[in-house]
């Protein structure tokens, strides 16, 4: 399998996971069968890890979202990551080489809500030792 064929189908989902097959197919320039080959090799590979919806935090009515860095005591890592990976409010979470050791995405009714997950929740486990949120306010592309 091509290592470009497999860019050109992988742009397309990421540029439109709602895509099909066919026109995937008509975008990366191959037959239907080839995206469903690759697909499927992607997906048992652990390439393609799940769809997505993009979401527009200022137009999610209900909702407040945000992007928490985490450091965390390297000895309570493995346990405070099950511990966030349980909590509802978490929507995603992910390692981090930047500031933080962790970024968790944070949803919640409103920012009050969101501040009471960061204080009741993720501050209160053994082994954080800091939250820093920054609020999503409008998705710009």
């Amino acid at each position: 399998m091509s290592a470009e064929t497999e860019d050109r189908i992988l742009a397309v989902l990421e540029d439109d996971a709602k895509a099909s097959y066919a026109e995937i197919a008509d975008r990366a320039d191959v037959s239907k069968p080839t995206v469903r080959k690759y697909i499927e090799k992607l997906e048992s590979e652990g390439v393609i890890v799940g769809y997505s919806a993009d979401i527009d935090p200022k137009k999610l009515s209900g909702k407040s979202i945000a992007l928490v860095g985490i450091d965390v005591k390297s000895e309570r890592y493995v346990e405070v990551t099950r511990q966030l990976k349980a909590l509802d409010a978490v929507e995603s979470l992910y390692t981090s080489s930047g500031d933080h050791m962790l970024m968790a995405e944070v949803r919640a009714p409103d920012g009050d809500a969101v501040g009471e997950v960061i204080r009741e929740d993720i501050i209160e486990m053994d082994g954080v030792e800091a939250a820093h949120p920054s609020f999503l306010q409008e998705r710009l592309k």
